[in-house]
């Protein structure tokens, strides 16, 4: 079955910005599964968002989401 974008809820969502990246944490819960929690980076291309693999974080990126994965981690 291909992923469908509507059974995918998000119950939370927080975005943090850097210089040329920014990195995503969430909860989802897809087709009525357990929620789980996401974390995603975005890299700016040309002006444009363009997702990549989250891999490697530097430490200032580390310690300002540490807070918003515990928040997210209540919201679970």
């Amino acid at each position: 079955m291909p992923y469908d974008q509507s059974l995918d809820v998000s119950s939370f969502k927080e975005v943090i910005d850097f210089q040329n990246t920014r990195i995503s944490v969430g909860v989802y819960s897809y087709n009525g599964a357990p929620k789980k929690l996401q974390v995603t980076r975005e890299n700016q291309i040309d002006a444009q968002w363009s997702y990549t693999k989250l891999g490697r974080m530097s430490k200032e990126e580390a310690q300002a989401i540490v807070p918003i994965m515990i928040k997210a981690i209540e919201a679970m």
